[in-house]
């Protein structure tokens, strides 16, 4: 049964003898999440775990204490772990997540409640986080600059030998569980699934000495090693075939979820082989749209941003909009590594709907720059469009962007470099910690919100004729 909140309880008024308090910026935003809809949008989703979950079954972790425990969690960039450990030594924090002298609810009860929380959730939440600081003037969506970044993945470098030992010790590990679903040759199966998984073992780590010899003789020993494991892969592979056409003709739900994982990893295996085949084998230059970095995290892209001394990097491209105050007032997660122009006109167009009026600056980086871009932004009724144009500029343009309001649109988007730079600081914006897309939306919505939230309190706290009640 979802509980909504623990009885309220004032741990400092038992403890006078210690003078402890709140911090001010806490204590804002102690004030700030006590908004009821912010509650009941949390809550809405909660309910969705099980068809009775509102009435039915032990009393489960309050709503309100979830959703301060992962704000915390995101605030300061520390994992599920470290946010029980911490939240429970902590009288400050216990009072902040309203869980007072109540047992602290352990790292995979709060994951599991997390990931219950849809990326459209977080979208409305940020959307009213946002008109609450137009209403407590920390921001009038006056300005807005534009940037991107790359989030990357929780996965391991990817190299071809590496995906291959990982493709035949996933399905070896699925047929192991697998065979004894058939009641036939168990132990026998077994058995081979696991010398599959030690010989890919063994001609990875093979793979990775004679990469990094030298010569004609030592690239023909790597394709030939290489050719080896790409064999056994696909032995591996034909072996999961047969046993995922087996299981699905068969009925019980254990033989369909064993299908179902089969299913999943087959053809993110076969890809696997094509491209180094067609890299090792043939020679070919796999474009990156056609490659797969990770069997656990697929939607994972290779993105080249193109800037000197800027390291390819794996991981999602994430989008954001910010207005004047720190506040981002908008966030989204692109599939592979598209094109930032093409991410201008449908930022203005959220900016006007949530503002209800044009910024009167709109600025970005020389990626953004066109011309198209500019009659856009000028056709919506932005008076100062700040896009610098790459490359070389005539006369004309270069007078242009000479002018003092240009200039001067043109610092103030610097800024984002350094408020992308908090985020992944301070909130843990370098790396996704969830898995799947759902994942990261997750990762990097809770982290806006947490950064949002304290923008405001500081605000709070710095104007105290200002309140949030």
């Amino acid at each position: 049964m979802l509980r909504d909140r623990y009885d309220p309880l004032n741990l400092f008024e038992r403890i006078p003898t210690l003078g402890m308090q709140m911090d001010p910026v806490l204590a804002q935003m102690d004030t700030l999440l006590a908004d009821d809809a912010i509650f009941q949008m949390v809550k809405t989703d909660l309910l969705r775990r099980f068809p009775h979950t509102a009435d039915d079954g032990r009393p489960s972790t309050p709503v309100e204490v979830i959703l301060r425990m992962l704000v915390v969690k995101h605030l300061y960039g520390w994992s599920f772990p470290a946010t029980t450990r911490f939240v429970a030594d902590s009288l400050v924090l216990r009072q902040f997540c309203r869980l007072y002298c109540e047992t602290v609810p352990d790292q995979s009860t709060l994951n599991r409640w997390a990931q219950l929380i849809q990326p459209a959730t977080l979208h409305r939440l940020l959307e009213h986080i946002t008109q609450l600081a137009c209403h407590l003037q920390v921001t009038q969506g006056r300005k807005l600059r534009l940037d991107g970044t790359v989030v990357a993945t929780n996965i391991h470098h990817p190299t071809d030998s590496t995906l291959l030992n990982d493709g035949v010790r996933v399905l070896s590990r699925a047929l192991g569980k697998a065979t004894p679903l058939r009641q036939e040759g168990a132990a026998v199966a077994q058995e081979a699934s696991t010398d599959f998984a030690q010989q890919a073992r063994d001609k990875m780590k093979r793979i990775m000495e004679v990469a990094r010899q030298r010569g004609e003789a030592a690239a023909e020993r790597l394709k030939t090693t290489y050719r080896d494991l790409i064999d056994l892969t696909t032995t591996v592979v034909a072996r999961a075939k047969h046993m995922q056409e087996t299981l699905t003709a068969q009925a019980p739900a254990t033989t369909q979820r064993a299908a179902r994982t089969l299913e999943q990893f087959i053809p993110l295996v076969e890809q696997v082989i094509a491209q180094t085949t067609r890299r090792v084998l043939w020679g070919e230059q796999v474009p990156a749209s056609e490659k797969i970095v990770s069997l656990f995290e697929p939607d994972t892209a290779i993105i080249r941003k193109g800037k000197p001394g800027k390291p390819t990097e794996c991981g999602r491209c994430l989008w954001l909009a910010e207005v004047e105050g720190g506040i981002i007032s908008h966030y989204a997660v692109l599939d592979g590594n598209p094109d930032e122009k093409a991410q201008l006109p449908p930022s203005l167009d959220h900016h006007c709907h949530q503002f209800g009026h044009p910024p009167d600056l709109l600025t970005g980086d020389r990626g953004l720059h066109s011309g198209a871009n500019e009659r856009y932004a000028q056709q919506r009724g932005v008076p100062e469009v700040v896009l610098p144009k790459p490359g070389k500029k005539s006369a004309k343009r270069i007078a242009y962007e000479q002018q003092d309001w240009f200039r001067a649109g043109r610092n103030w988007r610097a800024g984002i470099e350094g408020r992308i730079s908090g985020l992944k600081r301070r909130h843990g914006l370098d790396r996704c910690g969830y898995h799947g897309t759902a994942g990261m939306e997750r990762w990097v919505g809770l982290g806006v919100i947490a950064h949002n939230l304290h923008v405001v309190a500081r605000h709070l706290t710095a104007c105290p004729k200002h309140t949030a009640a």
